[in-house]
């Protein structure tokens, strides 16, 4: 639309001025008619070709009727279809073909009033419209080339601005790609007015979300909570059974019966330990703490007394205390899962209860000289309810604690190959700031 209305002003405006050319001409010849003697004359002035000149590439043609209708000089087959004696007052201009080609010509009046000869003698200019579409079409060029780097500019302008107001949906789509998956409090993004109904819809979604969220965690809780007291009664009466007066396949039935009313036990305990260590994760704030002494509980929680006397066990401590910023409570319950795991499934005569610090990490490391977890394993027993001894049955959640806590406190579960002396699962945290500065100046 804007190049058609750049090309039809172009068009008027070459028009325009070549019109005026072509009326400044004619009106020259108009003021040079004369009458002597009766006769009407005409000096054709060169001025007024010297002025349709200007338009080099074009042809000139000329005709000057008198009063009665007869030319008096220039072509005689110049005609219009405009009456001629209508001219009067103002000059008329007019579109037309002559000789083969098209022209713009004009029609000048001139009032005779000399006594021997009076009425209106007309001149016609014509000129052919080679220069004024040259003239239209480089003003076109021009407009569609400033139209270009203007639209050019307006895209760019469009595409920044576009950019610049999408910026606030970035930084909320990184916010919530950055946030840790258990965080379900409200997001705070700075973000224009048009946006905050959408991170309000987000809030308020997150917000019910957490709503379900507690309601099963406590379902959870409450529920192995009350499962963990029968189970407990349960095992007491399965030991106090008298398995002397069984058979072979009684006692066998009554070992299978024992087995599974601990592991279910030891999964309920694990489900409710779960539960927790979740709720403080999202709750309790991290403060400095000692590992060693967080590890030492652990230790001794994790240790039944009616451990095979045949298993070597030992802790060891570093002589320099680190220091961690963390929740007691959940670090001693990933600790304690890992030495459980240890014990149940690797453990065959020695295990061995390690921290160790270097850099800016503390680590608690747990070694034992079962078969160890194959490399390929490692990812996948990290997970809920997996196991890599599937003759076995289903795992339970002893590694998968111990792997969210290690996350919640910016650190790792990792695994070590078995070497010459055992197999190894180490829990990673980074140490305290200020502990880490301490042990970089020494």
């Amino acid at each position: 639309m804007l190049i058609t209305a750049a090309w039809v002003y172009a068009r008027a405006a070459a028009d325009d001025a070549y019109d005026r050319l072509l009326l400044g001409a004619a009106i020259q010849m108009a003021e040079s008619l004369t009458v002597d003697a009766g006769h009407l004359v005409i000096n054709l002035p060169s001025s007024a070709f010297e002025l349709l000149g200007l338009a080099a590439s074009d042809r000139i043609f000329y005709r000057v009727v008198d009063p009665g209708g007869r030319t008096l000089t220039g072509y005689d087959d110049l005609k219009t279809d405009i009456d001629l004696d209508s001219v009067r007052a103002d000059p008329v201009f007019a579109s037309a073909e002559f000789r083969g080609a098209p022209v713009r010509l004009t029609i000048v009046a001139r009032a005779l009033s000399d006594p021997t000869l009076s009425g209106f003698a007309h001149v016609i200019v014509a000129q052919t419209t080679e220069a004024r579409r040259a003239l239209a079409s480089e003003l076109t060029s021009r407009a569609v080339i400033l139209v270009a780097i203007m639209s050019i500019l307006a895209l760019a302008g469009t595409m920044l601005a576009i950019r610049y107001s999408l910026q606030p949906i970035a930084q909320l789509g990184a916010a919530m790609r950055l946030r840790d998956p258990q965080d379900l409090t409200p997001v705070e993004v700075e973000a224009p007015r048009e946006l905050q109904p959408f991170i309000a819809s987000i809030n308020h979604f997150m917000g019910r979300l957490n709503e379900r969220v507690d309601l099963l965690q406590r379902f959870i809780a409450d529920a192995a909570h009350q499962i963990r007291t029968p189970l407990t009664a349960l095992s007491a009466q399965v030991d106090l059974l008298g398995q002397d007066q069984m058979d072979e396949s009684g006692r066998k039935h009554l070992a299978r019966v024992k087995k599974r009313a601990d592991e279910l036990a030891r999964l309920t305990n694990q489900i409710l330990s779960h539960a927790m260590v979740i709720h403080r994760s999202e709750s309790v704030q991290l403060a400095p703490v000692n590992l060693v002494d967080i590890a030492r509980r652990a230790f001794r929680a994790a240790i039944p007394i009616t451990i095979d006397p045949d298993i070597v066990v030992s802790f060891e401590a570093p002589s320099e205390i680190p220091m961690v910023l963390g929740d007691p409570v959940s670090l001693r319950e990933a600790i304690v899962n890992v030495i459980d795991n240890s014990l149940r499934h690797g453990t065959i005569s020695r295990l061995e209860v390690r921290v160790a610090s270097d850099g800016n990490k503390a680590r608690v490391e747990v070694e034992d000289d079962g078969p160890g977890i194959p490399p390929g394993e490692w990812k996948r027993v990290t997970q809920r309810f997996v196991t890599s001894k599937a003759h076995e049955g289903s795992g339970g959640l002893g590694f998968a604690i111990a792997s969210e806590v290690a996350t919640a406190h910016g650190g790792k579960l990792g695994f070590r190959e078995k070497g010459q002396r055992g197999f190894t699962v180490y829990l990673e945290v980074p140490l305290a700031k200020w502990e880490a500065e301490v042990k970089k100046q020494k």
